[in-house]
């Protein structure tokens, strides 16, 4: 068994009178639940890659005992959360992939040039302030300065809720999408969909995760609803979310599941053909078209790359 003290200092800055509160009410918690924790150390203990993978990401321990990931999600379905989305990625997944991942780093998946002075990069990664809402993200990164677009995510078969099945449908599961929180972001979301011809900035890193999802071999995307965001868990009158979630996920595509805490996406962005498109806007389509190609065989091409032998 752990020791719950030192596993928590991992994961809190005790010198932070906010963290070290939680630092107080994860061990609460873990004395209430120790055969779950108990049950995730010895997930972990199956190999040296997951014994890694939860050495550099202490927080899976925290996130098995929060209200994480979406609206209502009880101890079990975390747990089973937790599991599958590991199993996945330690199957298919390299070891260096999974260490860079896991320890902080960011995965370069294709990058494009904004001006003379900035680059756009698409990355995976997984940063600790994170881990409310997935296992890992697929971000747009200025100049690698802050984020621009992110969505976080995690990888489950898509019944993960509701029964225990032998035959394992893996699907991304999306738990929030954020935009960027700067003072001139409304200029530099105005310049990047010019770059982007005329494609919005949301819609891109959709896309992005859409083309992530396809080359991992995934079969469907689930995206939480605004019922479903994690955050409802604790709500606040003051909170509201700059992005209707139900809303763009719809204008995607998308439909409410019987789960109203979650959408289902396309996997496959339909897109308009020449004879939909208006002459004089054919050639700004043509341009949009080969820019997401690119983005679909560059993402292919690096996650090919990452797979194990």
């Amino acid at each position: 068994m752990k020791n719950f003290i030192e596993l928590g200092k991992k994961i809190y800055n005790l010198d932070n009178p906010r963290e070290a509160h939680r630092f107080a009410i994860f061990l609460a918690r873990c004395c209430l639940h120790p055969q779950k924790i108990q049950q995730l150390e010895d997930f972990f203990s199956q190999s040296k890659i997951l014994s890694d993978i939860a050495e550099k990401f202490p927080f899976v321990y925290e996130q098995l005992t929060r209200a994480f990931f979406y609206n209502k999600s009880n101890f079990d379905e975390r747990m089973n959360l937790i599991e599958e989305h590991m199993k996945f990625f330690s199957q298919n997944l390299n070891d260096d992939f999974l260490l860079k991942l896991y320890g902080d780093k960011k995965i370069d998946l294709w990058k494009m040039q904004i001006d003379e002075n900035r680059e756009m990069r698409l990355v995976i990664c997984l940063e600790p302030g994170q881990r409310k809402e997935g296992l890992a993200s697929i971000m747009l990164r200025l100049n690698d300065d802050f984020p621009i677009y992110q969505i976080m995510f995690w990888v489950a078969p898509e019944n993960f809720l509701t029964e225990i099945s032998s035959e394992k449908n893996f699907s991304m599961w999306i738990g929030a999408m954020q935009g960027p929180n700067v003072d001139d972001a409304k200029e530099l979301i105005k310049t990047i969909t010019k770059k982007s011809h005329a494609y919005r900035t949301k819609n891109l890193i959709l896309y992005c995760a859409q083309s992530l999802a396809r080359a991992l071999g995934l079969k469907k995307i689930f995206a939480v609803t605004n019922d479903g965001y994690y955050a409802n868990n604790h709500i606040r009158s003051d909170r509201k979310l700059k992005t209707s979630f139900g809303d763009f996920w719809a204008e995607c595509g998308g439909f409410l599941t019987d789960d109203k805490r979650f959408f289902e996406l396309p996997l496959v962005e339909t897109r308009k053909t020449f004879e939909e498109i208006p002459v004089r806007k054919r050639a700004v389509y043509r341009r949009r078209f080969e820019l997401l190609d690119e983005i679909d065989a560059t993402v292919y091409e690096k996650i090919q790359s990452f797979k194990r032998g």
